[in-house]
């Protein structure tokens, strides 16, 4: 009876760990090579690209009406369009790109080195972006090019300090 609890304990034990290692279990970028290291583990790409957009915050600028209203709306075929709803500090106002309209202009790879190195006005949370693993940056690019409907248009150009967003209307 002892051997076969020891033996049930090691096959439970070596089933945790397999568990454990599925987290790193290596993913492929736009050429087909290996990419590994932490990132989120989810049944696609694509799923795992849409849970990094919804906890990251990604809609709260991106998504026009999406921070006002909690994330109740708009439905998800309207996210990622970019934003007129102006945010204003000491660098003057920015406005939530439409990033739908960025990967479309940009490559997976082009994606990834721009997350890497990006620059933008705030609230850009670059610092958080760039702590990303390559595998998250490239599961959120591929949840991005498969939203449905139209992409939208570009986002109003940033202004500088001491120029006023025209109002809202």
């Amino acid at each position: 009876m002892k051997r076969i609890l020891i033996t049930l304990a090691g096959l439970g034990a070596a089933g945790a760990l397999a568990a454990c290692g599925a987290a790193e279990t290596p993913t492929a970028d736009a050429a087909g090579a290996t990419v590994e290291g932490p990132r989120v583990v989810a049944a696609s790409d694509v799923e795992a690209g849409r849970y990094l957009v919804k906890i990251g915050g990604c809609n709260d600028c991106h998504t026009p009406r999406y921070a006002m209203t909690n994330g109740a709306e708009p439905p998800e075929a309207e996210w990622l369009k970019g934003s007129n709803e102006p945010h204003t500090g000491p660098w003057g106002t920015s406005y939530g790109k439409n990033l739908r309209l960025t990967t479309q202009r940009l490559t997976e790879d082009e994606w990834v080195r721009l997350m890497d190195e990006g620059k933008s006005l705030p609230p850009m949370p670059w610092p958080s972006v760039r702590a990303m693993s390559e595998a998250d940056r490239r599961a959120i690019y591929r949840y991005i090019r498969q939203l449905p409907g139209d992409p939208g248009g570009p986002a109003p150009d940033p202004l500088p300090p001491g120029v006023a967003p025209p109002p809202a209307g």
